[in-house]
């Protein structure tokens, strides 16, 4: 992942130099990121986007916070935001699909205060609109889980488990081009029919719990040797089921590099969360580049921008080296290999993954009894 930390590095310094507008004094700024239905110690998507809020805010000298609404509906998205931007917030972070009808409604309400919103668009919203003062980002998950999965099929992998939590367009993407992975390395491989399965199943929600764990436990059980656990605090049950399930079990980590959190995760499926959040952030404050290309923009970050990746550390892997994975990654770059990005209707159950089955690999969707 240096590849991916230097390429946006030096992003950050092209904008700095090239055209600089009229930057925010920070004096009497303040950042606050309102967390979805995780929250800021999840090891996982809202943790990744609040360690760019907070790094960059330290650094700067802005004032920064976190609100964690009552409960995910829109009711309680708006209050969060309305309590934050009544506290002093200037620039409020939200992270996740969900709050795509939130954002469109107070983007309007506030048109002074600027929202960055990851993993979603307002305009995806019942009449909605990107405003001037509101910038997407989105990243190509279906490229990450590609890499994931793929690597694990040439490690020799070949009882396979997914495990996500809300079936939102975000995770059914990571999901979706885990399979394609999958299916990629075993028809280089030229597998035997049905020499892959993949296990997958969603847990409904972003919870770490009993029932997730139980769930993960179950695929374990049933012989399944690695889970990607997708779906904020979900992974955290994944790896405590791996953990039970030694010496077998094991875990691929989600949006950060996980494998601080567990000795099972052999790798993560990542994306650049914290320093998308930082490059936004430094548009406002140090480049004066938001109104000219931030606001009112939409950002897809994939393998071109170095946006999405695996983790450099290869180290838990015997037949896939990074010298691999570096091969693999440019011919997504160059276009050797493509990805898919369909999900299907929200609100899938998992079936919506069987279309990127093929004769080696059978997805085999589970029902989540939670």
């Amino acid at each position: 992942m240096k590849k991916l930390l230097f390429l946006l590095l030096v992003l950050l310094t092209f904008t700095a130099f090239v055209g600089c507008n009229n930057p925010v004094d920070p004096e009497g700024q303040k950042i606050v990121l309102i967390t979805d239905k995780g929250d800021i110690t999840d090891k996982s998507f809202n943790q990744g986007a609040y360690e760019g809020v907070k790094k960059y805010a330290e650094e700067q000298g802005i004032a920064y916070d976190y609100l964690k609404p009552e409960d995910a509906t829109d009711e309680f998205y708006i209050a969060a935001i309305d309590q934050a931007i009544a506290d002093g917030a200037t620039v409020i972070v939200t992270p996740g699909y969900l709050f795509e009808p939130a954002v469109n409604q107070t983007q309007k309400t506030y048109p002074d205060v600027r929202f960055i919103i990851l993993d979603a668009n307002p305009a995806n919203a019942t009449d909605g609109t990107l405003e001037e003062n509101t910038h997407a980002i989105f990243y190509a998950e279906e490229q990450a889980g590609f890499l994931a999965g793929y690597a694990l099929v040439k490690e020799g992998y070949r009882k396979i488990g997914f495990m996500g939590g809300m079936a939102v367009p975000a995770v059914q993407r990571y999901g979706h081009g885990y399979v394609q992975g999958i299916a990629k390395a075993a028809e280089e491989l030229e597998l035997a029919d049905g020499a892959v399965t993949v296990s997958y199943l969603y847990t409904g929600d972003f919870a770490a719990n009993p029932a997730t764990q139980a769930a993960a436990a179950a695929m374990f059980q049933s012989g399944v040797e690695v889970v990607f656990g997708c779906g904020g605090s979900v992974g955290q049950s994944v790896m405590a089921a791996a953990e039970a399930a030694q010496p077998t079990g094991k875990v691929i980590g989600v949006d950060v590099d996980q494998s601080a959190d567990s000795d099972t995760v052999i790798t993560s499926s990542m994306k650049s969360l914290s320093l998308s959040v930082e490059l936004a952030l430094e548009s406002i404050f140090e480049t004066g580049k938001w109104d000219k290309d931030f606001g009112g923009e939409v950002a897809n970050l994939g393998v071109l921008e170095n946006g999405v990746g695996l983790p450099d550390d290869f180290s838990k892997f015997q037949n896939f080296a990074k010298a691999d994975y570096d091969t693999l990654y440019q011919k997504l770059v160059d276009g050797d290999f493509e990805v898919s990005s369909v999900i299907g209707e929200f609100g899938d159950d998992g079936t919506a993954a069987e279309q990127f089955a093929t004769d080696i690999v059978t997805v085999n969707v589970i029902s989540f009894e939670g």
